[in-house]
């Protein structure tokens, strides 16, 4: 592939802005132990396996479809538009925010939505495929939360939202697949439905109450502890098999 069209690829700008870049002797190219080379030439044919770019001092790995976590911290919203505090958007650097997407600037998708107060593993990609299968209720894609509760949690409460209970838009019983009492007011909870508010809305049914919610886990990828608040990486292509085989 042409240098000037991977640079557009990888989100650095349009491709007047990504020529630009490189006319002025702003993006190198290196991969595996050779030195980064800056190089001038758009028309410069590259391998894209293996390739880092370095664009304006700052490595750039070449990933044709972009697959990475989130630690989200509280008082961020899961929204391009936010309302009240800042966007998770801001939180990742603007070729992430600015990838194209079937020839338009769309950038990586949130897949489904931690509420603002909510902290913890979110996931974002650019693949429309992986995203469908990632939220699609009918995958069952497993998702661990770790609740904090106003009151003790009984025996009676866990059972009840292990058989399901009956929230207020839909007659239908929502159950957990698995909850696990930590302590007297902490429980991990395991969903694999993604309704509006499901965790804190299933305690309420119970007659709790969510203090605080973390998701820790979702199918078999954790969240690394080392992930500190407000950071991201990208997902290894361990934990991207995991997730595509909890998708099937």
């Amino acid at each position: 592939m042409r240098l000037a069209d991977i640079l557009y690829s990888q989100g650095f700008g349009t491709r007047r802005v990504c020529a630009g870049l490189i006319q002025q002797g702003l993006v190198a190219v290196h991969g595996g132990a050779a030195s980064p080379e800056i190089c001038t030439d758009g028309g410069r044919e590259l391998v894209e396996d293996g390739l880092v770019l370095r664009v304006q001092g700052v490595d750039w790995p070449f990933h044709a479809k972009a697959y990475l976590m989130m630690h989200k911290p509280p008082l961020v919203e899961c929204s391009r538009r936010p309302t009240i505090y800042p966007s998770v958007y801001s939180l990742l650097p603007q070729p992430l925010r600015e990838r194209p997407v079937r020839g338009a600037t769309q950038g990586v998708q949130a897949i489904g939505r931690l509420d603002q107060d909510t902290t913890g593993l979110l996931l974002f990609s650019d693949d429309g495929q992986f995203i469908h299968r990632m939220a699609s209720p009918k995958k069952h894609v497993s998702k661990v939360y770790r609740v904090y509760t106003k009151h003790p949690v009984s025996e009676e409460q866990q059972a009840r939202l292990l058989e399901g209970v009956v929230l207020d838009d839909d007659p239908a019983p929502v159950r957990a697949s698995d909850c696990a009492r930590l302590a007297d007011c902490e429980l991990d909870l395991t969903l694999t439905q993604g309704r509006y508010h499901q965790v804190k809305r299933m305690l309420a049914a119970v007659g709790n109450r969510v203090v605080r919610l973390h998701r820790w886990r979702i199918g078999g990828v954790e969240l690394p502890t080392e992930l500190a608040p407000g950071q991201w990486r990208w997902l290894t292509p361990q934990e991207l098999a995991s997730l595509r085989g909890a998708s099937l």
